[in-house]
């Protein structure tokens, strides 16, 4: 990613990702360019699963209770029970 905080790119990263997809699947890719593009694609997999790995370590700690320092969350799942 261009900056230091991944969460900011990630939009941009997963549109570059679903271009790089797409051309996968047309089929018309010589082999060394579907090559260039499936290791471009596995670079912005692993920088697009970083960004929600922080964005979920940030979502944790802005969900602490200050006193307790226990998660109020619901799981999604039980959420929608």
């Amino acid at each position: 990613m261009s900056t230091d905080n991944p969460i900011a790119d990630y939009e941009s990263e997963l549109k570059k990702l679903e271009r790089i997809v797409s051309a996968m699947e047309s089929g018309e890719l010589p082999l060394e360019a579907a090559l260039e593009q499936y290791e471009q694609g596995i670079t912005l997999i692993r920088q697009c699963q970083e960004a929600l790995n922080r964005a979920e370590q940030k979502i944790q700690l802005l969900s602490r209770d200050p006193h307790t320092q226990e998660e109020n969350l619901i799981p999604f799942d039980e959420a929608s029970q």
